[in-house]
């Protein structure tokens, strides 16, 4: 009886016959858990394409970790998670650009030219005004995407706003060159709320010969009578 109840003990603590139990001893794969952190992450490139970079990481995350655990079997676990982790930046790896490029080729309303804000920026280190490219689109029916500007503003549901090219101005909300900016007229029952997302909108661009003060900025170049907003 003695023998049978420090067998028990010894097993409880890790350790019988001399051994060790190697369960007691295994540390998480640090890979594996990355693996899952970037495929969570991942799957904001359902809204955001640029994001699919992040479930690029995650898939190679995952190949690092089941990796790792083939050199060191009885050391590492974590396992299923590293699976997680893959299958997670797998599916978005497959789905997000599928699902962007069915959008971009059914987007575009008929009769209007597709034109992003590199047509409308003025060249780095030239002056900071509408270069050629943009002059060319005056009185022409284009579509755009861009973020809302969140000073721009007047309500929870306006009509007017500032669209601008990128993320990063968008939510800190600075003040973006002159050609970076487009206000924005919403026609008919549309408004526009406070959002991170990126809109679509497809309307008249007018780019005019001076600059029009804006509330809260400096002043806008380009102005888009806006017919369709998304």
């Amino acid at each position: 009886m003695a023998t049978s109840i420090s067998d028990e003990v010894n097993r409880s603590s890790g350790q019988f016959d001399g051994t060790e139990d190697e369960y007691n001893y295994r540390s998480v794969s640090r890979a594996a858990v990355l693996s899952v952190v970037f495929g969570l992450l991942g799957l904001f490139s359902w809204y955001f394409p640029e994001v699919t970079v992040l479930s690029l990481a995650g898939l190679v995350l995952t190949l690092v970790a089941l990796r790792n655990f083939k050199r060191f079997p009885t050391e590492l676990s974590g396992k299923p998670v590293a699976i997680v982790g893959g299958l997670l930046s797998l599916l978005m790896v497959i789905a997000s650009p599928v699902r962007h490029t069915y959008i971009y080729y059914t987007e575009l309303p008929e009769g209007y030219e597709r034109i992003s804000f590199s047509a409308l920026k003025s060249p780095m280190g030239a002056p900071d005004v509408p270069p050629d490219s943009a002059l060319g689109l005056n009185g022409k029916k284009v579509f755009l995407k861009g973020y809302i500007h969140p000073t721009s503003l007047a309500s929870n549901a306006s009509k007017t706003f500032i669209l601008v090219p990128d993320w990063a101005t968008c939510c800190f909300g600075q003040q973006p060159p002159l050609t970076h900016m487009v206000e924005v007229r919403l026609s008919g029952d549309q408004f526009a709320n406070k959002s991170f997302r990126r809109h679509s909108l497809a309307g008249t661009l007018q780019v005019r010969p001076s600059i029009k003060p804006i509330e809260g900025l400096q002043g806008v170049f380009y102005e888009l009578e806006a017919d369709h907003f998304q």
